[in-house]
């Protein structure tokens, strides 16, 4: 079985990325979705490694939770069982962009 988002949580994923495009930050985006998991990859530049990555591995729902953000060295910043506390990290970094 292919693990997916659904329309909910893409929708929330693609507006957080709609607005860093905005920002001027982001430019480019990748989606994997595979067996053990659905992947959201939000890149500077189309050449080099995601900026960050939004996983979905509905295996982890009763550990650490479903939901985790990993870094562009590959370290997870923030893991859960919601969604939007997970973006929140980012979100937060564009509040600190369009401030500036």
């Amino acid at each position: 079985m292919q693990i997916g988002f659904d329309r909910a949580e893409l929708t929330r994923i693609l507006d957080l990325y709609g607005r860093m495009v905005a920002a001027g930050h982001w430019r480019d985006y990748a989606m994997d979705l595979g067996r053990d998991a659905a992947v959201f990859s939000a890149f500077r530049r189309a050449t080099e490694r995601p900026e960050i990555r939004i996983e979905k591995r509905p295996a982890q729902r009763n550990r650490q939770g479903q939901w985790a953000l990993i870094g562009e060295a590959g370290m997870v910043l923030k893991r859960g069982h919601e969604l939007a506390p997970v973006l929140a990290p980012v979100e937060r970094r564009l509040m600190k962009l369009v401030a500036e």
